[in-house]
């Protein structure tokens, strides 16, 4: 399914037209319950489902969406984004 994430300022949506369209092929979510401080949530979908994600201290981020999908119609920009981080 198709969903809309609202994300914060992050180099990894940089350059992306609002809203920004995702595809998602399954249920799973990381929790905000016990969530840990070293990770900072950049993204989640209207009604709270965590989306991406960075990490405080290093350069590592999550993602809980394809942007490979014909559903992420800026997918392209995504993984571009991605690789040059």
């Amino acid at each position: 399914s198709a969903e809309i994430i609202q994300p914060i300022n992050s180099p990894l949506f940089a350059g992306l037209k609002r809203p920004i369209i995702v595809g998602r092929y399954h249920s799973w979510a990381v929790s905000k319950d016990d969530f840990p401080d070293c990770l900072e949530i950049i993204a989640e979908t209207s009604d709270g489902i965590i989306m991406a994600l960075r990490h405080r201290d290093y350069n590592l981020y999550g993602i809980q969406f394809h942007p490979e999908s014909v559903l992420t119609p800026q997918g392209n920009r995504i993984l571009h984004n991605w690789l040059v981080l």
